[in-house]
């Protein structure tokens, strides 16, 4: 069984790490279906493995492979909104295509149905073998209200005062335990109502702690790393702000100090090399890298790619390095549209990608966003409709993943680098986003995004220091352009561009 220290995985050696979320559920009913027999994660075909490898990815996030309970499947299926949902994205669909949701967990096991425990360890050493981690989930906020210790462990949840299930049913539920018939939290973020399927653990509870704790630590015996749910929600600054004085109700002394760091220190005691990631918003992805998460999710980059422009991506990209490095990137997952929605031309597709793909950080693909796919699926349903592929975006990003798969992005060092306007009143400079990649060994490498509909021009001042020699050649590694040019013109005026709208240029430099 390989280890999330064992140095044959990929994941150890890189800097700029590439993530790969795959729902299971979904992708073992596809298999089963071309297979014409059920396949499990134990059986995923080492065809699909090798392509995983081969693609450059570093590590696989399982999405859903945990057991979700009978409570938790029958409200997915009865909701009437969800329903709603079900229909728009897979007409005709049954109850058998309703799993429940991932994040209700029941228990922190794989069901039979997807291959159980034994079809998961051969899966990760499978995907060891060729050098690739295993990422699984693990839902720090809640449990689904069919989990075993709703009943055994009541105390480890926020409880309602006396009837206020009734007063506000949106936010408690009443559940039968063995102290008798208490009311309990639905699982929520302190923006919304609560999620029905769910119950609010109380992190700052002694007792729940370290059964959550103790909970990690066995997925991490299991696995090479934990994409952690809305991870924020346990800051005792956002608990504080959601639950107040609730956090008392269930009686025991509450812990003083930040859940994460107890938990990831305890676990680092056994796994050293174990990688926590963060599902994190709100500006708190700092205090959980500070916490001892290797990376957190960068929501404002996403954002800003998909609706503020080149100037707004290149200030976000002007932060510490430390912080940069510990970020994860991504334009689609399951929860945001799919990319070929929300970035309807291909073009901005490509040039949001390629950013992505290119800063400093970990970046993150989902599974359907390289062939195009554009239905996004709600993570209750266990089935999808088929959809075209897109042989084009396929292609580029084949391409695209065969050029950051090299040590210069692998390893290397990342600058910003600040276009200047080609001339008086061309303000298109300001679309264009450039960055500089060196490595001792590998060289050098030039990004240039164009990141707008229109054309667009510049001047780029680069690190001319860093290249011996007179002649710079400049060779495109995701399309035909290649130039020379005479170090001492592009030290006194830069290097110009002409740009197309989303025109993008990733160029090996060498000088002699």
């Amino acid at each position: 069984m390989a280890h999330g220290n064992d140095e044959s995985l990929r994941l150890s050696n890189t800097r700029h790490p590439i993530l790969y979320e795959v729902n299971a559920r979904v992708l073992l009913t596809d298999l089963s279906s071309t297979e014409g027999k059920r396949v499990t994660l134990g059986a995923i075909p080492d065809s699909v493995l090798d392509e995983w490898a081969e693609m450059g990815i570093d590590a696989v996030w399982m999405m859903g492979v945990w057991t979700c309970g009978p409570l938790g499947i029958a409200i997915a299926r009865e909701h009437p909104d969800l329903a709603l949902v079900y229909e728009s994205v897979l007409p005709g669909y049954t109850a058998g295509d309703v799993g429940g949701s991932p994040y209700a967990v029941q228990a922190y096991t794989v069901p039979a149905s997807l291959g159980g425990e034994t079809g998961l360890k051969r899966l990760r050493r499978r995907l060891a073998k060729r050098g690739v981690a295993l990422v699984l989930d693990y839902v720090c906020n809640h449990t689904a209200r069919d989990h075993e210790w709703v009943e055994d462990h009541p105390e480890y949840y926020i409880h309602g005062r006396e009837g206020e299930e009734r007063e506000r049913p949106d936010s408690y539920f009443r559940a039968d335990t063995r102290h008798g018939t208490v009311a309990l939290a639905y699982g929520r973020d302190p923006s919304f109502p609560g999620w029905t399927d769910t119950a609010q653990l109380n992190s700052r509870h002694r007792g729940a702690r370290e059964a959550m704790i103790e909970t990690l630590g066995r997925i991490a015996s299991r696995c090479d790393g934990a994409r952690c749910d809305m991870a924020m929600l346990v800051l005792n600054s956002v608990f504080e702000r959601t639950w107040g004085d609730h956090a008392a109700l269930g009686g025991e002394t509450l812990a003083t100090g930040e859940f994460w760091k107890e938990a990831i220190e305890t676990v680092r005691k056994k796994h050293p090399s174990f990688l926590f990631i963060a599902e994190a918003y709100w500006n708190m992805e700092w205090d959980l890298q500070q916490l001892g998460f290797n990376y957190t999710y960068d929501k404002t980059l996403y954002d800003r790619l998909l609706r503020e422009g080149a100037g707004s991506v290149r200030d976000h990209l002007r932060a510490e390095m430390d912080y940069q490095m510990h970020s994860v990137r991504f334009m689609e997952n399951h929860d945001e549209p799919r990319a070929a929605t929300a970035m309807p031309s291909e073009g901005w597709q490509y040039a949001a990608a390629t950013v992505i793909a290119t800063v400093p950080g970990m970046v993150m693909f989902h599974e359907g966003q390289f062939e195009g796919r554009k239905i996004r699926l709600p993570v209750q349903l266990c089935r999808r409709p088929p959809e075209e592929s897109a042989p084009r975006t396929l292609a580029f990003y084949e391409r695209l993943l065969g050029v950051v798969a090299g040590n210069v992005f692998r390893q290397g060092g990342w600058r910003l680098l600040m276009p200047r306007p080609a001339w008086n009143e061309n303000y298109t400079w300001q679309n264009v986003l450039a960055f500089w990649w060196e490595e001792a060994k590998e060289g050098n490498r030039l990004v240039i995004v164009n990141y707008a509909p229109l054309t667009g021009q510049c001047y780029i001042d680069l690190p001319l220091e860093l290249l011996p020699g007179r002649l710079i050649a400049f060779r495109d590694l995701m399309g035909e352009a290649s130039y020379n040019r005479e170090k001492h013109g592009l030290t006194s005026k830069g290097l110009y561009f002409d740009l197309p709208a989303y025109g993008i240029h990733i160029f090996r430099i060498t000088s002699r």
